[in-house]
């Protein structure tokens, strides 16, 4: 299941997903009580809860983390390391129980995307990180990633890997090239285009492709691009919308364009050249996927080392080169571009891995959907993909 899979029907996930929707007073923890007793100083272990295949792993034996095993080496401490996420809303689902009722997790580190961490923020879910004790990330982060509007300054989530909402496209198969949304729903592209089913995956890049400034999207944005994408599903200019399947439509043909993410057409081009990556001129979506520290973790200090560890340039080089992500260490380019391996350091030179300056004043972070809006816009939108 893709890392960036959403809620498809309210079935099973509608629990967790009203809970945070609406905002249920209950479910908020103060300050004052996010924080438990830290054994970090005398326990030196942690529990790492991330998605499948998001962290480098040895060629010749997989069970082998090499950047996770140097941290343990370096510090002593004893990660637990478990790929447990498959979906926001089921995670979600999974500790939302403890963590409304003040309760430990048992994990002391997760990896989530960021409109749901803007649930978890809002709820008081997780816990500040202390940046006097992380010069690394103090120092690299990305500054376009710095301040997302569901956490200022960064305080409660730090990036894990990045990822661009883009347009994917098969320009041999169809003749010419794509520079905008727009471009889409030409003639040629009816009934060969694909858009990505989840609600926070899809809204900002069809905005963009109206002009919408999506930092400051309003409801009005949202309902016109809702009724210009019900308009291209009755006239079948859309051919469906999709998870990561789209992966397998774009490789054999059948879809010619489709809404995409960066990281997986840096895969797809590793066996198909033809497939090209298009950050539109009206702009593309920047999202990330965040660290966070979830309440009552009994080893906040130990998290908080290898948060930290991550975001030293040579360890976040050696990650970028197996994830092919968008770094949130842009000082890691340098590190990659000095590799005596050829291929390693041609990484440093891809835009997909490490935006030029060029693309990234066409990148934009979307403001979240508040809890307010979640549950008329996810209906609306639910009702014109069919789930």
């Amino acid at each position: 299941m893709s890392r960036r899979s959403l809620l498809r029907a309210l079935g099973a996930g509608a629990a967790g997903a009203t809970l945070a929707g609406c905002g249920v007073p209950a479910a908020f923890v103060e300050p004052g009580d996010r924080a438990g007793h830290d054994s970090s100083a005398t326990d030196h272990t942690l529990h790492f809860a991330n998605w499948p295949l998001y962290i480098d792993t040895d060629d010749e034996d997989e069970s082998k983390r090499p950047t996770l095993d140097a941290f343990s080496r370096r510090t002593g401490i004893s990660v637990t390391y478990t790929e447990e996420i498959n979906d926001n809303d089921e995670f979600f689902g999974k500790i939302s129980p403890a963590l409304m009722n003040h309760q430990q997790t048992g994990r002391d580190l997760i990896v989530i995307s960021d409109w749901m961490a803007a649930r978890f923020v809002r709820l008081g879910w997780v816990q500040e990180m202390d940046r006097a004790k992380q010069p690394n990330v103090a120092k690299y982060l990305d500054p376009q990633l710095r301040t997302p509007a569901f956490d200022e300054g960064r305080r409660h989530s730090v990036p894990w890997q990045s990822g661009i909402t883009g347009i994917a496209y098969n320009r041999k198969k169809l003749g010419h090239e794509i520079r905008s949304t727009g471009d889409l729903w030409a003639d040629d592209l009816r009934g060969r285009v694909t858009l990505l089913s989840g609600l926070d995956e899809s809204f900002a890049l069809l905005m963009q492709g109206n002009g919408v400034d999506i930092t400051r999207w309003t409801a009005d944005d949202f309902h016109e691009m809702c009724e210009q994408t019900e308009k291209r599903v009755r006239s079948k200019h859309i051919r469906r919308f999709t998870g990561n399947d789209y992966i397998k439509d774009l490789a054999t043909g059948d879809v010619l364009a489709c809404q995409a993410y960066s990281g997986d057409v840096i895969q797809l081009q590793a066996d198909n050249p033809d497939i090209e990556f298009v950050v539109p001129e009206e702009g593309a979506e920047l999202w990330a996927e965040s660290l966070m520290i979830p309440n009552l973790a009994r080893h906040k200090r130990n998290a908080e080392k290898l948060v930290d560890h991550y975001y030293d340039p040579e360890v976040a080089a050696e990650l970028a080169a197996w994830v092919n992500y968008v770094c949130p260490v842009p000082a890691a380019r340098d590190v990659l571009a000095s590799s005596k391996d050829e291929e390693t350091a041609a990484l440093a030179e891809d835009p997909l891995i490490f935006p030029d300056d060029a693309m990234r004043e066409r990148l934009a972070i979307a403001r979240d959907i508040t809890s307010e809006e979640r549950m008329d816009f996810a209906k609306k939108w639910n009702g014109i993909v069919g789930l």
